[in-house]
């Protein structure tokens, strides 16, 4: 997940951030509307191990972008 993005930012926009930095194209994308100024997208990256996904959370955590420190947080799939 990432916060804060605002609704303008497009798709495109967040997959060439990401390139940028190292990530594979993402596998979904679905934006989470916050209250005030924690707009969010969760996106998917099925193909990633999570080892990998860590190594590549930590060069993106913190960084400014768009006019917004981003917050990347890793949320595991859930079993149930």
């Amino acid at each position: 997940m990432l916060q804060p993005i605002e609704d303008a930012v497009s798709d495109e926009d967040i997959a060439g951030f990401l390139s940028h930095y190292g990530f594979p194209p993402f596998a979904a994308i679905e934006r989470i509307a916050g209250t005030g100024a924690r707009p969010a997208v969760l996106l998917a990256f099925n193909d990633l191990q999570p080892e990998a996904l860590r190594i590549l959370q930590a060069r993106i955590h913190r960084v400014f972008w768009n006019e917004r420190t981003v917050e990347a947080v890793i949320m595991t799939a859930r079993t149930e």
